[in-house]
């Protein structure tokens, strides 16, 4: 490898998790440990990016259903946090470090997503600042750590898209979607509920707050189970569910739904749901996680 190459660097490591690469294997082995693969081979998985102590046990549910002797491109869509697009945007990185192996990003299907014009190149500073994205690479190498010579990945930074462009970035993606040695992530936690999230639904026939936001959450989980972007959308219009990573879902809907046209039977499964904390004041706050995974018959 040249000095040349531009890396990304774990910057989230040592504070979201552990930079050990020792401890975060024996920390992942354990969570992985704990799941059943009921539902593989996954063609694409929705899972949480939140700090390991928080979401490693869910996320867990999600990978397991990994299999990593089909996997050879990795494609892993998160949320943009920080910086305000409208579009998606492509790394200018080659190599996304991580505490266990480097993670190599596929050039080739790189040049092929710039070539559209529907991209756009984020900084490196703004690639390093982000998490969503990176929660998942220590996972991601987890699961294919038997075949870290065979695949490449391919970082997607998901902006604030509107409906008509969910449905034309998952018409792109769909092609991809469609071969079974492409795994999608999608990344995404749930509710954000409390004060300081700006967001206090409570449905009080469900009865404590938390209830409320676990009925909240399992609505909308219901709802993209049955794979329809547009009643997602309709969902997400009525009680604004603080989901972060509903872009990233709607363009993996959308790319389903044209699969769907061209005769693919697919489901979509939630294996796991938890939450940071349990709400039951409106002073409290909490984080929701849900961990699932698409399967194509």
């Amino acid at each position: 490898m040249s000095n040349r190459m531009v890396c990304r660097e774990a910057s989230h490591a040592g504070s979201w998790y552990t930079a050990s690469g020792s401890q975060l294997n024996a920390q992942l082995e354990g969570w992985l440990s704990q799941a059943q693969s009921t539902a593989g081979p996954a063609r694409a998985i929705i899972a949480p990016h939140a700090g390991y102590t928080y979401c490693g046990a869910c996320a867990a549910h999600a990978y397991k259903q990994v299999d990593p002797s089909i996997t050879r491109r990795v494609f892993i869509l998160g949320p943009s946090h920080h910086v305000p697009l409208s579009r998606c945007a492509l790394s200018p990185a080659e190599v996304y470090r991580t505490p266990l192996y480097d993670l190599r990003i596929d050039q080739k299907v790189y040049a092929d997503l710039w070539k559209t014009g529907m991209f756009e190149r984020m900084t490196l500073q703004t690639d390093e600042d982000e998490h969503s994205i990176e929660m998942h690479l220590p996972y991601t190498a987890k699961a294919m750590e038997s075949y870290k010579e065979e695949f490449s990945i391919v970082p997607v930074l998901v902006g604030a898209l509107s409906e008509s462009k969910e449905q034309e970035y998952g018409k792109l993606l769909s092609k991809y979607l469609a071969d079974p040695s492409n795994l999608f992530i999608i990344s995404s936690d749930f509710c954000h509920w409390g004060q300081r999230f700006r967001y206090t639904y409570y449905d009080e026939n469900q009865g404590e707050i938390y209830r409320s936001i676990e009925h909240l959450d399992k609505m909308g989980m219901g709802i993209i189970e049955q794979l329809d972007p547009v009643s997602f959308s309709n969902y997400l219009k009525k009680y604004h569910n603080t989901i972060c990573g509903r872009h990233p879902i709607g363009v993996l809907l959308n790319a389903v739904a044209e699969l769907k046209k061209n005769g693919l039977d697919m489901n979509f499964s939630f294996l796991n749901y938890a939450q940071s904390s349990q709400c039951r004041n409106w002073s409290d706050s909490s984080v929701s996680y849900a961990a699932g995974a698409l399967v194509v018959h």
